[in-house]
């Protein structure tokens, strides 16, 4: 579903603050896949997700999604292929629009976007069915302001507006972050059930390593642009926080330093 071969993006090229964000990247994705991404700051997480998103072009190399050569397609294009969620919950709905008139304009993703004579009952009682999986009792709001939602609803239902239309990749960078504990889990246990159900194929940067191991069926780890940890199936399965840090020394040759990323 996703094939990315052979890509470098270099910011500031020639000058003093020349940085390498990705160099000579690649990854592969089967259909259905769901990849948890860890690595310290600077590590090239979020250049890679922009990267396949298009909101910057890349240097060299390829990005495919489902065989499809998006390498040179602007942002606007590729999004027909792609959910995203930010780490930001401010991000993705209309704070001014009410909550099904944001589900609505998701629903009509990839065609011309407007309410036109506004939203039939058949798509309202659809809606209401979406909302009551996160279980935050948003079925019952429809035409509340969506600025008026706390973070984490606000969050959640920018999850159900990315994943609407089935994308053929969900992006999710590090969607979590924002949020106190009990929100994050809530939002994390959703994330799974809508993954899970709709097999989505997923990327989720998350800066915390439990999160990491208990979510997805694989997991890679970045280092200066590359990826350096690759597990998955039975070895995720047993994988401890202990054994992860282990493995990031023995590849690595250094400690992993960020306590955010390890206490979670």
């Amino acid at each position: 579903m996703l094939e990315i071969r052979n890509i470098t993006k270099v910011f500031n090229a020639g000058t003093v603050n020349e940085k390498v964000a990705l160099d000579d990247f690649s990854l592969t994705l089967e259909d259905g896949d769901f990849v948890t991404v860890i690595g310290g700051n600077g590590a090239g997480k979020s250049t890679m997700l922009n990267a396949i998103a298009g909101v910057w072009q890349v240097d060299a190399g390829q990005i495919l999604i489902d065989g499809e050569d998006v390498t040179g397609l602007p942002e606007h294009k590729r999004a027909r292929l792609l959910g995203r969620v930010f780490q930001d919950p401010m991000t993705g709905t209309a704070a001014t629009m009410g909550i099904e008139e944001n589900l609505a304009l998701a629903k009509r993703r990839g065609r011309r976007r407007f309410l036109g004579s506004g939203i039939t009952q058949k798509e309202r009682e659809e809606y209401k069915e979406l909302l009551k999986i996160l279980g935050l009792g948003l079925e019952n709001r429809l035409t509340s302001k969506v600025g008026l939602l706390s973070g984490g609803q606000r969050q959640a239902l920018t999850l159900l507006m990315a994943t609407l239309q089935k994308p053929k990749l969900l992006l999710l960078d590090e969607h979590t972050a924002a949020l106190d504990p009990k929100t994050a889990a809530k939002v994390l246990e959703t994330t799974e059930y809508i993954v899970n159900q709709n097999k989505l194929t997923t990327l989720m940067i998350t800066h915390n390593m439990k999160d990491a191991i208990i979510h997805g069926n694989r997991l890679i780890m970045l280092m200066d642009g590359k990826v350096i940890l690759d597990i998955r199936g039975e070895e995720k399965k047993k994988l401890t926080v202990e054994d992860l840090l282990h493995k990031f020394e023995e590849v690595s040759g250094e400690a992993f330093v960020s306590d955010k990323a390890i206490l979670g």
